[in-house]
């Protein structure tokens, strides 16, 4: 059994799509076969664990992985761990108050907001919590996409500062006396964090300016908030200058030129490569593939892929913008998996659609925005704009003060603001922005370039939760709120685009994304596959080994959808927006 020295608590995060799954499984299982106890758990409400592990795994206890001794692996299930959370709190007052009084505190912990802090009461509890992991020596964190991952490790400190001056006695989450209790794990989960003895963070990126970008951003925003203790990881790496290859000549001439300008702060960080493999890695065979590519330990170069002969699926992405220049207005929402381009494919269409005389607005929920980045110059009868959480949580709390406060004595004005500071007002006020961006749908074509899929789950699930929610600030739900589902729901309105790329993981969370939103009442106008490498002439053996690969999850998505377009591979976002919005004229 190896010595166990090093950090306790180790974290992978980074932007969507970067591999940060792969990384924290890949690890893990290094790990458990060194000898070791260790404990998997994923923080992301659209973990793929399950996939990646192939096995089914529990949402409220460690689940062994047989076929790795040593091994545990958790999914924190937001809404499993949402209803715990209800029952810990209502449970002991059932049969002891009266019906209507539990039954009010339940509609009380119904919010969106409730389900987020349940999901880190148990984050909490695992990483503050001596009792809750002592049979493990190592526990990894496979975390949420970036704005997801900073508000999560931001709550500790905002919910400690919360709790410590909040003198009603009641929260969006239900008695105060019960999130009190809670005061010493999220203070003890603050301190490990902030403690490279126990915690070590490892930013997942690709030798892409985007994913580098987002790595320092992240770097930035963790050292203000005491975490200092940082790798870096760079995932997905592709040299090869002697190949006469045009694609892998110019990927190799990419990656060269982002590594030559990685930002600042990350230049001291220690880092570790790992090249880019034929397939992304699932099961153990891949994952133990990926972290002795890790090591360097480098294996053989695939046999070169015979080339397809098969007509492929699917339409160009043309197609596509004559449908959507057709309808002349309405909402056109990007969904699917962090990392697969919803932005690109958002910032195609309303470049496309533009050049066809028609009002254009494109807009972003996504907590790490990179619209602007990815647009470039905006052309002329483009509108952008971007739901900025900290304005709109200004704007809301202005709104309530203005007319719930109206009328109120100092005092009452005073508990007012007091219950606003909730962190929770800023999943209320989010919402309420988005329902207004969906609302300019009825007089121009709206492109919400939307968050990865979990956040944006959260904000559609708001729709019904979110009366409940303004019921504690007496305001009344606007127009625009009251009309979200509707409007969503009606499919000469509201055409949801599942984006995806041709790989497992990505299509099966797209393929979960369609069946949720089907239960939702809301239905998918189509599927649009981005960086299809297939159809291109490509003599690299590693590529075409990808292209070989990529053609099965062609095939099944061609299954699952009524409508499928396709973005051909290119190696920079910009390139392949103007790709598609030249072929769209």
């Amino acid at each position: 059994m190896e010595t166990d020295t090093g950090p306790r608590n180790l974290f992978f995060t980074g932007k969507g799509g970067v591999g940060k799954t792969s990384a924290a499984c890949a690890q893990a299982v290094e790990l458990a076969d060194r000898g070791l106890r260790v404990l998997l758990v994923s923080t992301d409400p659209a973990s793929n664990l399950d996939e990646v592990l192939g096995l089914a795994l529990d949402t409220q206890v460690p689940t062994a992985v047989a076929a790795v001794p040593g091994l545990w692996a958790l999914n924190i299930d937001p809404e499993a761990a949402a209803a715990a959370y209800r029952e810990r709190v209502v449970g002991p007052v059932r049969g002891l108050l009266p019906a209507a009084t539990v039954a009010n505190i339940v509609e009380q912990l119904s919010g969106a907001c409730t389900t987020e802090i349940a999901a880190f009461d148990q984050f909490a509890h695992l990483l503050g919590d001596p009792t809750a992991t002592r049979q493990f020596d190592r526990v990894v964190f496979d975390t949420a996409p970036t704005g997801h991952t900073l508000r999560l490790l931001e709550l500790p400190a905002a919910w400690t500062d919360f709790l410590e001056s909040n003198t009603t006695g009641a929260t969006c989450l239900g008695p105060l006396s019960g999130l009190k209790v809670q005061r010493q794990v999220f203070a003890t989960a603050l301190q490990a964090l902030r403690d490279p003895a126990q915690t070590l963070v490892v930013l997942v990126a690709r030798a892409e300016p985007a994913t580098l970008r987002e790595a320092s951003r992240t770097a930035s925003e963790l050292s203000a908030l005491g975490i200092h203790s940082l790798q870096l990881l760079l995932n997905g790496v592709f040299r090869d200058p002697a190949h006469a290859d045009p694609l892998a000549q110019a990927w190799t001439r990419r990656t060269e030129q982002a590594l030559a300008s990685i930002p600042e702060n990350l230049q001291g960080l220690a880092t570790q490569e790992v090249p880019l493999l034929a397939q992304a890695p699932l099961g153990l065979p891949g994952l133990r593939a990926f972290a002795a590519a890790r090591r360097g330990q480098l294996a053989e170069a695939p046999e070169l892929a015979p080339t397809a002969t098969d007509p492929l699926p699917g339409a160009e992405l043309a197609a596509l913008v004559d449908e959507l220049a057709a309808a002349g207005s309405g909402v056109v929402l990007t969904m699917g998996k962090g990392g697969v381009g919803k932005t690109s494919v958002a910032v195609a269409l309303a470049r496309a659609l533009v050049t066809r005389g028609l009002p254009v607005h494109l807009t972003t929920t996504d907590p790490a925005a990179h619209v602007l980045e990815t647009l470039g110059a905006i052309p002329q009868g483009l509108r952008v704009s971007r739901i900025d959480p900290a304005a709109e949580v200004r704007r809301y709390c202005d709104d309530v003060m203005a007319t719930s406060g109206a009328h109120l004595d100092a005092q009452g004005r005073a508990l007012l603001a007091e219950e606003l500071r909730s962190p929770c007002t800023e999943e209320i006020a989010v919402f309420r922005a988005f329902a207004e961006v969906v609302a300019k749908g009825e007089r121009e074509i709206v492109l919400i370039d939307t968050a990865p899929t979990g956040h944006t789950l959260l904000l559609l699930d708001a729709a019904q939760a979110y009366h409940r929610d303004v019921q504690r600030t007496a305001e009344a739900p606007t127009p625009a709120v009251q009309n979200l589902l509707p409007r969503l729901r009606n499919s000469d309105f509201a055409r949801v685009l599942l984006v995806t790329v041709a790989e497992a993981t990505p299509v099966h969370e797209a393929a979960q994304l369609q069946a949720d939103l089907q239960r939702a009442g809301i239905a998918v106008y189509a599927w649009v596959v981005n960086q299809v490498l297939s159809g291109l002439p490509v003599t690299h053996p590693l590529l075409r080994a990808r292209q070989a690969n990529e053609r099965k999850y062609l095939r099944e998505i061609e299954a699952l959808s009524q409508r499928m377009f396709r973005v051909p591979f290119a190696l920079a976002p910009q390139s392949a927006v103007a790709a598609a919005a030249q072929a769209a004229r």
